[in-house]
This record gives structure tokens, sequence and C-alpha cells, in this order.
């Protein structure tokens, strides 16, 4: 391909909106513009980028032995409605209505869709297990679309489905999945985490998220690195300390802290560190009860655990100050456990303190030396209600958390029976019996993927794109190619040498300067660069360059494609 032939559209700056590296790169490069908030065109640059990511997800899905189908992007309500999902996926999904006023969705994702197909097709336990899976633009209308194609409102994802007469062969897909996935991040060069996660909007009854690692991702990752164990911070378990409870070693005290709340300005006001401050939040417990969770104040509360504590009554909600005052005589930030007469919850760290210092229900005061035992009772309940933090025991016993940052690519669920349930999905098994089938539901952000790849790799100069990703494999960069003949016989040369050996090439035949050449080469990420001028061809030569590591290397012009396919594979 010549650039001639091609369209290339960089850009020396990025538009002051775009935060993240990979937004601005995509810009800069030319792989997207933007269309609306949260919407982009895929340039043709960009667009070879993608369909690499989509050939290989491809591939990855057809050994695993799943099925391609296709489902429409437009969906009807009724079988939202079913699964009580219409009212309860929220703002996120579009709601459109056709000309005879029936309500449809753009679909943000298909389970109901596939199910509904299942339910109409599949009728015997011969007919299973399948996995149906598709290659689509889903829309979800986030409130905030940000970061280019990493948050937008319109993408490209991978969706899956799988349908089982068991638990078992239902599991059995699961490590079929999560081992497809693993070769598809693998394959892109890409560096990454799996780590059990939460099912969140999605259900089921257990998950696994594959997240890129890169310091800009959303998500924070508690991984161990001397063994495999990995989880999502929402996840991952905070063990009980091992260490007892010390013995009390001060007496209990009423201080006056006017106009201390905070649990910074308390420890200095005290001069204590955060650990040994209880922070106490109250919440309303689904069935409206007042409720005050303890944690230590160097600790954050994980609404996701705290909300599967409350989960059978419904979940939980941050107390509002009047529902505070009127229970406890106090405002946030001067409340604690002493002599409150309402549940009390206490993360697992907490029961393990001594000598601790804690809001006194009363504005403007709070109590240090505090023991359990002796001068409150120990809480009503004990739970893990904490984020983990570098350094806490591993849950698998093998050594200690480390946290880093990942962007979500991938995300395989197992679903259960939550939509056949619901949308009386059934089958006949051996016996001869109706029983609801297994499902599995398996999603990557293709799309998403282009993006969090940039943020993996990439320079001051650019992109640095992994092989697998890259546009072109090799660039070739021809100077003086309007005024010279020698180079451009050279440079076509080598090009048609290359394409016919299956290279991905871009020829550059610009008539532009050299160092604006060289910079476009190396901000959209080409792997390699063979530089073709009228010097080095009447020195018998060519310079190669590669975009890591970069030092160039002169070779004879003569064996320049033979070279470096040698080098290619």
């Amino acid at each position: 391909m010549r650039v001639s032939q091609f369209f290339l559209s960089t850009l020396k700056e990025a538009p002051a909106e775009a935060e993240l590296v990979s937004h601005r790169l995509m810009l800069r490069a030319g792989l997207i513009r933007k269309l609306g908030s949260g919407l982009y065109t895929w340039m043709p640059l960009g667009l070879r980028v993608l369909r690499k990511v989509e050939a290989v997800v491809r591939e990855e899905m057809n050994a695993a032995g799943a099925v391609e189908l296709s489902m429409p992007a437009v969906q009807p309500a009724e079988l939202w409605e079913e699964t009580g999902r219409w009212a309860q996926f929220g703002p996120q999904m579009l709601k459109i209505k056709d000309r005879h006023e029936r309500d449809f969705c753009f679909g943000p994702t298909h389970e109901e869709v596939i199910t509904d197909i299942a339910r109409r097709e599949l009728r015997s336990y011969r007919q299973l297990p399948v996995n149906f899976f598709q290659i689509q633009t889903k829309f979800r209308d986030e409130i905030r679309p940000r970061f280019g194609v990493m948050r937008a409102r319109e993408f490209l994802m991978k969706d899956a489905y799988s349908f089982h007469a068991s638990v078992d062969d239902l599991q059995r897909e699961y490590r079929n999945m999560y081992e497809a996935y693993s070769r598809v991040f693998t394959r892109l060069g890409l560096r990454f985490r799996a780590v059990a996660a939460d099912t969140g909007a999605i259900g089921g009854t257990g998950s696994h998220e594959f997240h890129v690692l890169a310091d800009s991702g959303e998500d924070a990752i508690a991984f161990c690195p001397e063994s495999d164990y990995a989880a999502n911070v929402e996840l991952a378990e905070a063990l009980a300390p091992s260490e007892p409870r010390p013995a009390p070693g001060a007496p209990m005290a009423r201080h006056a802290t006017p106009g201390v709340h905070s649990v910074d300005d308390v420890a200095a006001f005290l001069g204590l560190p955060a650990s040994r401050i209880v922070k106490t939040l109250a919440v309303i417990a689904g069935d409206g009860r007042l409720v005050l969770l303890l944690l230590r104040g160097d600790h954050q509360l994980n609404e996701v655990k705290a909300g599967r504590k409350f989960s059978p009554e419904g979940g939980f909600r941050f107390a509002t100050e009047a529902e505070i005052r009127a229970r406890l005589g106090a405002g946030p930030g001067s409340i604690g456990p002493v002599g409150a007469a309402v549940p009390v919850v206490a993360d697992r760290a907490v029961v393990a303190m001594g000598d601790f210092s804690c809001g006194a229900n009363a504005d403007g005061f709070h109590f240090a030396g505090l023991n359990f035992g002796r001068d409150l009772p120990l809480p009503d309940h004990v739970a893990d209600l904490r984020n983990v933090v570098d350094g806490d025991p591993s849950p698998d016993g093998a050594g200690r958390l480390a946290i880093a940052r990942g962007i979500e690519v991938g995300h395989v669920f197992q679903l259960r029976t939550k939509y056949s349930e619901a949308m009386s999905c059934q089958f006949l098994d051996e016996q001869g019996r109706s029983r609801p089938m297994e499902m599995g539901c398996y999603g990557i952000g293709v799309s998403r993927i282009v993006a969090a790849a940039i943020e993996q790799n990439h320079d001051a100069r650019g992109i640095l794109f992994p092989e697998a990703l890259a546009p072109f494999r090799v660039a070739i960069v021809a100077i003086g190619y309007g005024k010279s003949e020698a180079v451009r016989g050279a440079a076509h040369a080598l090009h048609d040498a290359l394409e016919a050996a299956g290279v991905e090439v871009l020829l550059d035949d610009r008539d532009e300067r050299p160092g604006v050449m060289f910079a476009d080469m190396e901000l959209v990420g080409i792997p390699h660069r063979i530089t073709v001028g009228e010097r080095g061809l009447k020195n018998g030569e060519m310079e190669y360059q590669p975009r890591r590591d970069g030092g160039v290397t002169a070779l004879p012009a003569a064996g320049a494609a033979q070279w470096l396919l040698e080098r290619l594979r």
C-alpha cells in the first residue's frame, strides 16, 4: 500500500478535551475522528487495527468451538420486560419508539435476545451444549462519555452465550472461554491479568474480568506476585488480622475536638496515627434500620462488599445528616459506637484494634483509649467491609498482595439460570423432564482493546503497537521519491517483494520533508521502518530502524527484502 493511495491524516496536536494518552494518540495518528459525544468514526488506519483485533478474537472463538451468528442491534421492549431489566438497566439504555409507538432499545447487551433464540430452537439435551457468539456494535448511553473509545457510547463488542444441560458442563465451557480469552490477549501482545470479579448488573454466580495492566486503568486489581491469585479490589477478600487484640494500655478519655471531623484532622488533633482511629459510617439498610459501619481510619469502605452484607434486605444507602442527628444526636464526623442504640457492623480489622479513638456522639467531642470488652461491647456483627491495600496477606496464603491499575477488556460470567428461568428457556433431559438451561456469558471489548493497547504501549514519539495489532508491519520511507528515479525504483522493488511475501507494508511516497515522514511513521506505531534515500543507494545501502529500542542498522540494498523477512520471521 502506498500513502498516496491510502488516507493518512495525522495531527501535530490533539484536541484539548483528550485526557488519556490513548485518546490523544488515536486522534493525532488519525485512527479515529469524533462525530459527537462518545461517538467516533474509525478512520482507515484505525479500522485496520480494529480488524486485527476482531480477526484474532474470531479465530480463537472458532477454535474454541463457538458458532458465529448476528443478532439485531434494535431489540423489542417485551423481551427485556420478561427479565425485569427494562426498568432495572437504567438510563444507560437508549430507548426508542417506532412509528407505531412500540418500545424498543438499541441493544447494550444481548442476553434476552439470545435466550429467546435458544427457547425457540433448542428443545432437547441432544442439542446441548452450544455456544453462540457475535461481533457487533453496542450502545450504552454513558452519563459522561470520556477517554475516547475507552468509554464511548457506541462500541464494538464480541459477546458470546452458551447453553448447557448441567452445571458441570457450564463450568467446563467457562474454563474453555477463560483459556480462549487468555490466548486472545497473549496473541495480541498485551500484558494482562484475569481477576475474580463481581457479577454486577449482568448477574449470575461467578465471573472473571480480564484487565490490561496500565497506570491509567480505572480499576484497581489486587494480585499476589508469588501465586496466581488476582481479584478486582471490589471482590478481593481482606483477611482478619492474625495478631490477637492487644490488651488495653490507656484509660478511656473524652476529648473536646471543636471543628474536627475528618480522620486526618482527628488523628492530628489527638496525636494518633490514622490506623488508631475508627471511622463510623451511618447507613440505612433495606428494611429502614439505621446501622453503623466501623472501619479503621486508614481503610476505605468497599461498597460492593457492604451491599452484599445487606442484600437480603435490599442493599443500603448512606444516611442523611438529619437521619443521623435524629438517632445519634450528633452530625457525621462526631458519631461512634459508644452508647449507640443501633446495630453495629465492624470490619474485621476494627475488632483487632486497641486504645482507639472514635466520635463520642456529641458534636465536637471524640473518645480516645477505647477498647472492646472494657469500654464498649463487641459489635453486633463482624464482616469484611474494606478494600484491600498493598501488603495485605493474600487470601490464598501464598504471600502479600500488590495493587495495580487495569483496564477491563473482557469479562466471563456463569449466568446459571437467571435468564432461562425468567424467560422459560427449557429443554427436555434424558428422562423427558423439562428443565431450565444453564447459561454462560462471555464478552470482549473489541474497540476498547485498541485504546488499552496504546495505554500500555507508547512513548514520547507516539504509539508502539505490538506486531499483531499494527496497521502495517513495515513502513518504507522514500526520501526524495518525486525527484529520484533510483529511490522510486528501489522503494517499489522492496515494497513489491515484501507484499508478495504476505507482509503488510506502507510505502510513504509523499513529497514531504524526511522529518515529517519519520515523525508520522513513528506516531502511527508501525513496528519496522526501512529508509530508502539517494545517498544510501549510492553506497548500496538502505537503513533499518525498529520502532522499539530503535538503533539504526545499515543493510545492503540488494538483500534488504530477504534480510527483513528473516527478521520478521
